[in-house]
This record gives C-alpha cells, structure tokens and sequence, in this order.
C-alpha cells in the first residue's frame, strides 16, 4: 500500500525520518511517496502551500502522513493545515490523550487515569475565516454551523464510540449562549442519540467541560465540539497528559484522511536531533489502526510503552536524574524494544487485515 507522506518545516524531517525508520524496522507494508507541502512552498508561490504535484498526488493515493508544518506570517495567508482540511472535506478531527507511563502529570502522579478522546468538528464554524471590516472602528466574524456539517461529525463520534466501546459520549457546546448555531449542533447530536440507545449521551456547557476536565479527566471518554471550542479543549487535554508531545491527530474524511503532529516546527531545536517524535508515532500508529495494519501498531505501540516505562526519554519531559537521549536514539530503543510487552497499557496483538 502506498500513502503520501510530507516530513514538515523546522523538526518535521527529523521525526519523520524517525518515525518511518521505526515502522521499516516493524515491517509495516507501506510504500512512501514524499511530496512537497510546507513554508518552503509557501514561499515558491503556491498559495496553499503545497505544489499541484502534491495535490495530486495525496488525492489519488488517499492518505496524507505529515510533520508539523509553519504558515507565514502576514494577511492573506491561510495555515496549510487548515487549507488541507477544507480542502479534503476531512471533517472530524480524533484526538486520543492516555495517560503514558514514565510521564509524569500531577494525575499520573495521583493514580488517576486519562484515556479521553475528542472528535472536533473540523471544516465550519469560525474557521471558515470569514471576517471583514463593518466600520473603521468594529471587526465583524461570521460563525457557520450547519445540519449536515454537523451531522456527519456527530455520526462519526458515535460510530467510534461504539466500535471503541465507551462507555459515556459527550457534547461540549455554549448552547446558553449562541442558542441557534451551538443550539443547533446539540440538537443534531441528541437526534443521532436515539440511533445509539446502549451509549450514554449527555452535554456540558464548554467552560463546565473545562473545569471538570482539569478536576476530573477520568470521568470522561468521548467528548464532541464544534470546530473553534474543539481546539481550545484538545489542547487542554493535551496538557493533561504531558503536553502537545504526546498529542496525535487524525483528520477524518470519507474518501483522503490526515494523520499528523499537531504540535510546533520548533525552530529553536531544529537540526539539533533532539527533538520529541512520540506525538508523530502516535498519529502513525492511528493511521496503522485506520488502514488495517493492527498487528504492526500494536507491536510497535507496546514497544514505545514499554520504552517510556523503563524511563527512556527526550530533553523535553522525564526524569531528570537520567541522562537524556536525541531522536535517533529514542527510535533505536523504540526498536529494541519489539517483543517487549509494557506493564500498563498493553495493546492486544490482533491479525492485520488482508
């Protein structure tokens, strides 16, 4: 199978070559066609941030792997993220935020576990960036929120939930507030309840949603958002469990998916070799799950538990007391690991599909 991969700006090449040399190692069936997405392009010209070559490319093989990537600086221009998405119609963004073993939170250090996932409305609402000058003095954004946008977000949340067996779905929204557009949007999600009676289905205002997630995270497993309140909140679960370093990301849509770092290009260490590729592991071994390769994801993600468990560890998190290690040598111990079965957390071995 062969899948479309963009390394990114500033550490992206260096977590990429990382991430691949430890799917090689694995013997993941995957064949890889680089194409040319990024500021780099950016700067050739190419408005949205990639060449048509790219595009092109990524449409017709249908999944995009990518490093994070930089958007310049200045008006009238779009994030390259953002472009994808719209582009692609990839409308549900999955995060999934576990607590990990051998890094420490102030929960991990509580015995409280974490495993929530958030599916974040990902094309409408204000990212459509509509937004325009109504006089000198007063700046006026237009917030879309539409039935069908939001009916094939809210589906995928239950379809998910249910093949993950959750226990309890959620839906943040300030309905209390924008009653017609979040108003909406939780009515859409309480009309795609009924089809799913053994699930939990309940909503929480968005700034209840954050207190009680700071409060106590392990009482939530599925959360729902629109687009703009998604991302405040899955980068606050981030936090959760150790930051944007252990943060993956799937876009989701119905014929091309996304599966990238969300985290920064990180100028400041790029070329050093000592940056973090947890977060892009982890949105590879999404991707892995998504194309069918589980006995390959759970191979290499009981490794990396088991690695981070024996207190293996970049510059950016760990013990301190222990000497840390750079990229290659993380990948390398991630490698060393296969075969190897972590105490928490351990992933069934299932067959790959054929």
């Amino acid at each position: 199978m062969k899948i479309a991969v963009a390394k990114g700006d500033g550490i992206g090449p260096e977590i990429m070559d990382a991430v691949l040399n430890i799917f090689n190692a694995n013997g993941v069936a995957l064949e890889y066609q680089f194409v040319d997405m990024g500021k780099w392009v950016f700067d050739q010209g190419h408005s949205n941030g990639m060449t048509p070559e790219a595009q092109k490319t990524i449409e017709s093989l249908g999944i995009l792997f990518k490093g994070p990537m930089e958007t310049p600086k200045g008006k009238g221009v779009k994030s390259v993220n953002v472009t994808a998405r719209k582009t692609w119609n990839t409308y549900a963004n999955k995060r999934v935020f576990q607590t990990l073993h051998g890094v420490d939170t102030v929960f991990s250090k509580a015995g409280i576990p974490i495993d929530i996932t958030i599916v974040r409305e990902n094309i409408e609402d204000t990212y459509g960036g509509i937004e325009h000058m109504l006089t000198p003095d007063v700046a006026l954004s237009r917030r879309f929120i539409t039935r069908p946008g939001s009916l094939q977000v809210i589906k995928y949340a239950f379809e998910m939930a249910q093949k993950k067996g959750a226990r309890r779905i959620t839906c943040g929204h300030k309905a209390n507030i924008m009653k017609i557009t979040d108003g909406l949007f939780l009515e859409v999600f309480y009309e795609v309840a009924k089809q799913y009676p053994d699930l939990k289905a309940d909503d929480v205002i968005v700034d209840d949603l954050c207190m009680k997630l700071v409060t106590r995270p392990d009482a939530f497993d599925v959360v729902v958002l629109t687009n703009l309140q998604g991302d405040i909140v899955s980068d606050l679960c981030a936090g959760l469990v150790g930051g944007l370093g252990f943060a993956p990301s799937a876009n989701i849509g119905d014929h091309i998916s996304i599966f990238e770092a969300v985290h920064g290009t990180a100028p400041d260490i790029t070329g050093k070799g000592i940056a973090n590729p947890t977060a892009l592991l982890l949105s590879g071994l999404t991707m892995l799950r998504h194309l069918g390769f589980m006995e390959n994801a759970a191979s290499i993600e009981n490794a990396l538990l088991y690695t981070l468990e024996q207190g293996v560890h970049t510059g950016d998190f760990g013990d301190k007391s222990k000497p840390s290690v750079n990229t290659v040598q993380f990948a390398q111990a991630v490698i060393d690991n296969f075969g190897r079965v972590p105490q928490h957390g351990m992933k069934p071995t299932l067959p790959n599909k054929p």
